[in-house]
C-alpha cells in the first residue's frame, strides 16, 4: 500500500480522534489531551495514537484510563466520519516527547546561564 496514502489516512484519523475527544467524549476522566501523532498499519487494521496530556502523573494515569476504556466509542466514530473498509483498532500511547524537549531546553538554558558567569 502507498506509504503516502497510509500518511494520509493517519492525518485524517488524528483530526477526527481530536475533534471526537474535544467535542463528544464526556468521561471526567480525560483531561487536556492534544493529539500528536497517528501511525497506522500497512494494512490499515490498526492505528497507535500518540498523546500529549497536561498535568501532573496522576492526571495522565487517569487520561490514558479514560481513553482507553473509550477507545471503541471512538473507534465508532471515527468509522462514521471516515470511508474505510475497516476501521482500525485505536491503540493510545502516551507521548512524552513535548515534555523530553522542555527538559533537554530547561538544560541548555542552564548551561548557558552558568557560561555568561
Amino acid at each position: 500500500m502507498s506509504f503516502k496514502r497510509i500518511e494520509r489516512i493517519g492525518d485524517q484519523i488524528r483530526v477526527e480522534v481530536s475533534d471526537i475527544i474535544a467535542r463528544r467524549l464526556h468521561d471526567p476522566r480525560v483531561g487536556f489531551v492534544t493529539v500528536t501523532a497517528v501511525e497506522v498499519s500497512e494494512d490499515l487494521r490498526h492505528a497507535k495514537v500518540f498523546v500529549s496530556v497536561f498535568g501532573d502523573d496522576r492526571t495522565k494515569e487517569e487520561t490514558m484510563k479514560g481513553l482507553k476504556s473509550a477507545a471503541g466509542f471512538i473507534k465508532g466514530e471515527v468509522g462514521h466520519r471516515i470511508t474505510l473498509k475497516f476501521t482500525p483498532d485505536l491503540h493510545f500511547r502516551l507521548d512524552e516527547s513535548l515534555e523530553k524537549a522542555e527538559h533537554v531546553l530547561s538544560i541548555l538554558s542552564e548551561l548557558e546561564k552558568e557560561e555568561n558567569k
